[in-house]
């Protein structure tokens, strides 16, 4: 069955067109159930490569290393051709499970953020699953945000305005950081999260699942639960708060812009977790976008939803970062 067939008129005709190209080009490769999670991840890469195409032009893009306790790790940076000698950074986390993706497949999302907000865009390269498990990648992600602020200078970033965020797999692993951060006492190391289509909570309802995570949608809920799986050592730590923010105390986190994809299978999550961090006493702003699937941002190239989304998260960083 499609996804155009599942989705009925539900899915924009921009977005549509998106999702059918990643469909034909999935269907040129095996099954994916089928194959090696090495054979997964180069597929992907492919898969995915004409939709970082195009888009900004950096001044400055660069490979840097930072030290973290599992030793360093890779992280790129994405200085836009705008904005002031000392910008304002954002922490980029890629999503894809926290199996698959990398910086290249979502290179033009990050250069799309780097110039609309006037900020230095840093994706860091975190380790996957399930060649590592939790909390290996997240303990990564922690120790690169304190070597960026350690580097701020030669990387011509002000400390004093830093955001996190990421889609995905990624927002999960940005709320996660922001966790750990506010129990070290260095919340104030973060003015803000930005998540995007995130996943909280290893849980989806049976309309989720039946919905828009059939079988043939962009991202189902059998595949969520092969990346829980993946991603854990066992499956008791569903019920750490690190792993499921869902289930953590949120007081005390910085604010959140919230994008939700209306046709996803995770769209309750983000309506859900907005809810949650508003009764915390975080500032959280959702938007939803109607017709919009899980990954649509990185159709930005032939859609008009994506580039507005785009355009909506940079507004409300540029407004953060005042």
């Amino acid at each position: 069955m499609s996804a155009e067939m599942l989705a009925g008129d539900s899915l924009d005709p921009q977005i549509r067109r998106f999702v059918d190209a990643l469909a034909r080009a999935w269907a040129e490769y095996p099954a994916m159930n089928s194959l090696p999670v090495a054979e997964k991840r180069r597929i992907a890469e492919i898969v995915r490569a004409p939709w970082r195409r195009g888009g900004p032009e950096m001044a400055e893009t660069r490979e840097i290393s930072l030290p973290t306790r599992h030793g360093p790790v890779r992280a790129r940076t994405y200085r836009p051709a705008v904005g002031a000698a000392v910008q304002p950074g954002i922490v980029y986390l890629h999503g894809g499970g926290w199996m698959m993706f990398s910086l290249d497949t979502h290179d033009r999302v990050m250069r799309e953020f780097a110039a609309r907000a006037r900020a230095t865009v840093v994706g860091i390269d975190y380790a996957l699953s399930p060649d590592v498990k939790f909390p290996f990648a997240l303990e990564q992600i922690v120790d690169a945000v304190r070597a960026l602020r350690e580097q701020a200078a030669d990387l011509g970033l002000d400390v004093a305005r830093l955001a996190i965020g990421g889609d995905s797999a990624g927002a999960n692993l940005s709320v996660a950081t922001s966790l750990v951060l506010r129990d070290l006492g260095a919340s104030q190391w973060l003015r803000g999260m930005l998540l995007i289509y995130g996943c909280y909570a290893p849980e989806i309802s049976d309309a989720a699942a039946n919905g828009f995570g059939a079988e043939g949608n962009l991202l189902t809920a059998a595949e969520m639960a092969s990346f829980w799986f993946n991603y854990l050592e066992r499956p008791g730590e569903a019920r750490n708060p690190l792993v499921s923010p869902m289930r953590a105390e949120l007081a005390g986190l910085p604010p959140a812009f919230l994008i939700g994809a209306q046709c996803d299978v995770l769209a309750e999550q983000s309506i859900a977790f907005a809810a949650k961090l508003r009764a915390a006493g975080v500032s959280a702003d959702l938007v939803e976008y109607p017709g919009a699937t899980h990954s649509f941002l990185e159709a930005v190239s032939v859609s008009e939803l994506a580039d507005r989304a785009i355009t909506d998260g940079a507004a409300w960083l540029s407004r953060l970062f005042v």
